[in-house]
């Protein structure tokens, strides 16, 4: 059992530069990391994304070429080298933020699952093989989030993208479903959409963007509408086959029978309706009770929370 000053879970937005700050200032400290140094901006959010709306912005653009007195022809897009574009930014910052730790004089960075089995003390499953187990006087949760899946009938049976894996796709979506009309969701659905795929968005509420003012939900509306996306508002999937199709029934139908489903096929779904914490993943089951006291960032088992991609307040409450 090997004991350190601190121990920090997740190597993410908050956890890398605190694991290095706490070395620098003299603790021994250990990083436990199941995956990627990083987090999910440089991983799978921000740097990913805004790359590859950037290679969708340039696709777009290209098609106006003509409205600016430019001619080059018909427009292709290759999602194989969008893809590769994308990875070779990801894995250079990745590989920076990895040698900043790795390069410091008094903190270990340990590859592995971390769970708690007792106060202070954490087991972690090496990603290379065995285990460990590591006790510290301070330990730090910075385990980030992970997309939510909506409980919808059949969408278990299906090759369902979330907002990770559908930055791995290097073949264009012919039609994509997009569930959920929230950022991530027309983040993605525009950019797909610029690189030449159908897009459908299937939104529940009744605006766009549900926590933004209502005038300016309606212009983003407006501005997807002028791309070629399809948006349903007001409109809830109740089930999905393996087409995909997506079963889905307007709860406002002006139009037709109140309640009439509405089938929707695509060749892709895509579910973007937010995220959940990954605190009570780790979490040893023989440690009963509230897991997380977010109002005083302190849990049963003495781990604080930095500041970072940690849960949201609502998904931490249990």
């Amino acid at each position: 059992m090997d004991h350190y000053d601190a121990i920090v879970i997740g190597a993410g937005q908050a956890g890398t530069p605190l694991s290095v700050a706490l070395s620098e200032a003299g603790r021994k400290t250990a990083l436990v990391e199941s995956l990627h140094v990083g987090g999910t901006c440089i991983n799978v959010g921000c740097t990913p994304t805004k790359t590859m709306v950037a290679s969708a912005r340039i696709a777009y653009l290209a098609r106006r070429a003509a409205d600016y007195g430019i001619r080059c022809g018909p427009v292709g897009v290759d999602m194989a080298q969008v893809y590769r574009r994308k990875q070779a930014i990801v894995d250079e910052f990745r590989a920076g933020a990895q040698h900043r730790v790795e390069d410091g004089k008094n903190v270990e960075l340990i590859f592995g699952e971390a769970r708690f089995t007792g106060p202070k003390v954490v087991e972690i499953r090496l990603t290379a093989g065995g285990t460990r187990t590591l006790t510290a006087d301070s330990i730090f949760i910075n385990t980030g989030a992970r997309p939510a899946r909506p409980r919808i009938t059949g969408l278990d049976s299906v090759n369902a993208l979330d907002s990770t894996s559908i930055m791995e796709l290097q073949a264009l979506p012919e039609h994509l479903l997009v569930l959920g009309g929230g950022y991530v969701g027309l983040e993605f659905g525009q950019m797909f959409r610029r690189f030449g795929s159908a897009v459908t968005v299937v939104q529940h509420g009744k605006q766009l963007l549900g926590r933004e003012d209502p005038d300016v939900a309606a212009e983003v509306y407006k501005l997807l509408e002028t791309d070629g996306i399809e948006i349903l508002l007001e409109t809830e999937a109740v089930g999905v086959s393996d087409a995909p199709l997506i079963v889905a029934r307007p709860k406002h139908n002006y139009s037709r029978k109140e309640n009439a489903h509405e089938n929707l096929n695509g060749s892709d779904i895509s579910r973007s309706i937010g995220k959940h914490g990954s605190q009570n993943r780790f979490l040893a089951r023989r440690i009963r009770g509230p897991v997380l006291r977010v109002q005083r960032c302190r849990c049963r088992i003495d781990a604080r929370i930095p500041k970072g991609r940690a849960a949201s307040t609502r998904s931490q409450k249990r």
